[in-house]
């Protein structure tokens, strides 16, 4: 059975044994979207509970820091940096997030959670005013480092 499958040779489910690899420095930046209605974008600067990307943004960074207790199969990393940032292009806020750091496996998980998380916290702050908001689009945009060398997403 290969080393990177999360299932032993009996189908039981295990963390990857990453410890013969050397820790490099890595990166992963992943990206989603939500859509507002009209109630929502008036009410983005600052909804009744607060200043929304901000908030949100902290939401993305903390979640970013603990993928390894939210995802079963993932292994606690040390994080160097986490950046989550807010675009808004008509009704669609677009959230990135940016995970920086030295280990033996990367940070695409951690990337793709703080960019979910952040953009679950912005429909949390503003579904008093806006229920018809949707969330999607999440996903890997790019990664440096390890085995597997650099990898961006096609346009």
């Amino acid at each position: 059975m290969e080393d990177n499958l999360h299932f032993d040779g009996a189908g039981k489910p295990r963390m990857v044994d990453v410890s013969r690899k050397h820790p490099t420095h890595r990166t992963a930046t992943a990206t989603g979207e939500i859509e507002l209605g009209e109630k929502g974008l008036a009410a983005l600067g600052s909804s009744g509970k607060g200043p929304v990307e901000t908030t949100a943004a902290l939401a993305g960074i903390q979640a970013a820091k603990r993928t390894w207790e939210l995802i079963p199969l993932c292994h606690p990393l040390p994080l160097e940096k986490v950046d989550v940032v807010f675009d808004l292009c008509d009704a669609t806020l677009r959230c990135t997030c940016t995970v920086k750091g030295e280990a033996r496996t990367g940070f695409e998980m951690e990337a793709m959670t703080g960019a979910a998380i952040a953009l679950l916290t912005v429909y949390d702050m503003l579904k008093a005013v806006d229920k018809g908001m949707t969330i999607g689009g999440i996903h890997l945009l790019e990664k440096t480092g390890g085995k597997s060398g650099d990898w961006k997403c096609a346009p």
